[in-house]
């Protein structure tokens, strides 16, 4: 995911600097190139041949080190970094962050990044809300700086509170989203849905389907790393929740749909991958058994059509996607849905391919529209929403 992107960690005296050998470990894994800067503190905690031996890379500490190469370390840094994260951030690389002092070789690279740079504060509770430390943090949100908020718990110092840095998954999402996809879906709005609805027959039953969701939260998961705005409704799944989404969370299916005409109208692509509840109960189970002992057929009634209701009120310059569940027939099906529903795609795939279908974590997809049929190869759902992403974006040109 991340070949040919250069990462520049900035360790910091904390007790937290440990956790950064595990983030550079998963970095290296997702084929990163990654370059660990630490202050003389940092070594205190953690030495730099861990991140040698992690990374292959000469660990960097001292701004004057001997043992250079024919270039200006902080310097060639600066020129091919895609990212810099400078995690645990102390109060002191803050303030000399916020107000240019370059005295070290951490802050010294810093002032030479033309490239993103986020920073994890990771401090007493005190000293995180200390009038100054907000200040400077504000200061380099001026500049441009992403601050990574710090977790709320207990401290090395003994202390709970806000001062704790991030796990180092979280840091590595920050990462993703900055570098992971190109942002050509910068600006856009996303609307998402996924995963299944329950329709209640009475307290313990429902009606709903062997969706799992991990479709739509890929579809949700891409756009936002390729820089779209997503909100991500929702039904019941088991699956964590894509990062720097906004999702929103229904049982039902008439509860999806009012989530959805909420908030449709603002959207440049609308994506339903949702395995929606064909039928509600007309009534309750326990209803119908008042009325006949033993019985336990409940009447049902249709539930709103979400893409059908898409197709009909969209405005020109929005696009709408469905996905198609079939068992026979996929294509010549899903181009009477793609009609029918007045979408601008059918992403199809068949329950009799093996590795699509629910609960896997791969798809085979026929991405279907007005100018024909895509045949996409098995893919990982994350590949196979791409795929879907590009097809949209070419219809939106």
């Amino acid at each position: 995911m991340l070949t040919g992107k250069t990462v520049v960690l900035g360790v910091t005296g904390s007790i937290a600097a440990y956790k950064i050998a595990n983030l550079a470990s998963s970095l290296v894994k997702l084929h990163a190139d990654v370059h660990v800067i630490m202050t003389e503190n940092a070594t205190n905690f953690i030495h730099p041949i861990a991140f040698e031996t992690l990374t292959k890379n000469k660990c960097l500490v001292e701004t004057f080190d001997r043992n250079f190469q024919f270039h200006v370390a902080h310097v060639s840094l600066g020129e091919k970094a895609d990212v810099m994260l400078v995690a645990p951030a102390s109060a002191n690389i803050i303030a000399k962050m916020a107000h240019g002092i370059a005295d070290d070789m951490l802050s010294t690279t810093y002032l030479a990044m033309k490239c993103p740079v986020l920073v994890s504060p990771a401090m007493n509770v005190n000293m995180f809300n200390n009038p100054v430390v907000q200040d400077n943090l504000k200061t380099l949100e001026k500049y441009g700086v992403t601050v990574i908020p710090p977790d709320n718990g207990y401290l090395a110092c003994g202390y709970n509170g806000t001062g704790k840095m991030p796990s180092e998954q979280v840091l590595l999402d920050y990462i993703l989203r900055e570098i992971a996809k190109e942002k050509d879906l910068k600006g856009k709005k996303v609307l998402v849905t996924a995963g299944p609805t329950r329709e209640s027959l009475d307290p313990v039953r429902f009606i709903t389907n062997r969706s799992t969701g991990k479709m739509g939260y890929a579809v949700a998961r891409q756009a936002m790393l390729r820089g779209a705005q997503v909100t991500l409704i929702s039904g019941p799944v088991s699956i964590a929740p894509p990062p720097f989404v906004e999702v929103v969370n229904v049982e039902s299916a008439q509860e999806m749909f009012e989530e959805v005409k909420a908030r449709y109208a603002d959207r440049d692509l609308i994506i339903k991958t949702a395995a929606v509840a064909d039928y509600t109960p007309m009534q309750t189970a326990n209803e119908k058994i008042k009325k006949a002992d033993g019985e336990l057929s409940v009447p049902l009634k249709r539930t709103t059509d979400i893409l059908k209701w898409l197709g009909e009120n969209k405005r020109e310059d929005q696009l709408v996607c469905g996905f198609s569940m079939e068992t026979q027939n996929v294509i010549e099906n899903s181009q009477i849905k793609l009609k029918k529903k007045n979408a601008d795609m059918i992403a199809a795939n068949s329950l009799r391919d093996e590795g699509s279908g629910f609960g896997t974590d791969t798809n085979h997809l026929t991405l279907i529209t007005e100018n024909g049929a895509v045949d996409l190869p098995l893919l990982s759902k994350e590949d196979a929403a791409d795929k879907v992403l590009d097809e949209l974006i070419k219809l939106h040109q």
